[in-house]
């Protein structure tokens, strides 16, 4: 059964150093003519909750979706440098994409709150773009709850890559909700604390193993593939 592994972003992979809070506010303030007067909430949200979250506490107008996209778009453009010279790639997270580049039969994309564009830009920002097939992905443009970008990705796998329905699917991500999508659709989760949630908050949320990090490869490689037998043989 091939390995099919999904990667959260922000905070798993890379660390954005704010740079993805101010594209939040500037997007709000294009569409708005105003800058934000409280701060941007993520917390492993989706963009369109992210949006429509700031609206909504500052009492304004909520344009469209693809207004509200659109914007977005402009806004991660516009600090693709900046994210580049700020933000870093999380100790072990290149290592891990890379290994598994090299495991037969591997399917490597990701599952973000963010939308395609803007994961686009963050993973080439630190070239590790090249290493996911991000036409498989699942964005924060496809849903608004984390938990539905799950049955999009395999929807998108199953497409291009011909594989079963039953293939097993694992998540890697660093807060509650990574967990929660994933065990809301019969997925596996690697849980990394390498966020805002300790190793408690999520093994709390449900997940089965929570690493300190990516650091350790070889151990990685080994829980994706033990996740993977657990989700084949239940």
């Amino acid at each position: 059964m091939p390995l099919i592994v999904l990667w959260d972003v922000d905070h798993t992979l890379i660390e954005n150093s704010g740079v993805s809070k101010e594209i939040y506010a500037a997007a709000f303030a294009a569409l708005t003519g105003r800058p934000p007067s409280a701060p941007v909430v993520t917390e492993g949200r989706t963009d369109r909750l992210i949006m429509a979250d700031l609206f909504h506490r500052h009492q304004a107008e909520v344009p469209t979706w693809e207004e509200t996209e659109g914007a977005l778009v402009e806004a991660g453009a516009a600090r693709e440098s900046d994210l580049r010279q700020r933000g870093y790639v999380l100790p072990g997270a290149r290592e891990a994409l890379e290994a598994l580049v090299g495991e037969l039969g591997a399917v490597v994309s990701v599952l973000t709150g963010n939308i395609a564009a803007n994961a686009l830009v963050k993973l080439r920002a630190f070239g590790l773009d090249v290493l996911v097939d991000l036409a498989v992905g699942a964005y924060g443009a496809d849903c608004e709850d984390r938990s539905g970008l799950v049955p999009v990705a395999r929807q998108r796998i199953r497409a291009a890559y011909g594989l079963p329905a039953s293939a097993p699917v694992l998540l890697v991500g660093d807060t509650p909700r990574d967990v929660q999508a994933a065990l809301a659709n019969g997925a596996e989760v690697l849980a990394v604390a390498s966020g805002s949630y300790d190793m408690a908050a999520l093994h709390a949320a449900g997940a089965r193993i929570v690493l300190p990090d990516l650091r350790d490869t070889t151990r990685v490689m080994a829980v994706l593939r033990e996740l993977a037998l657990i989700r084949t043989q239940g």
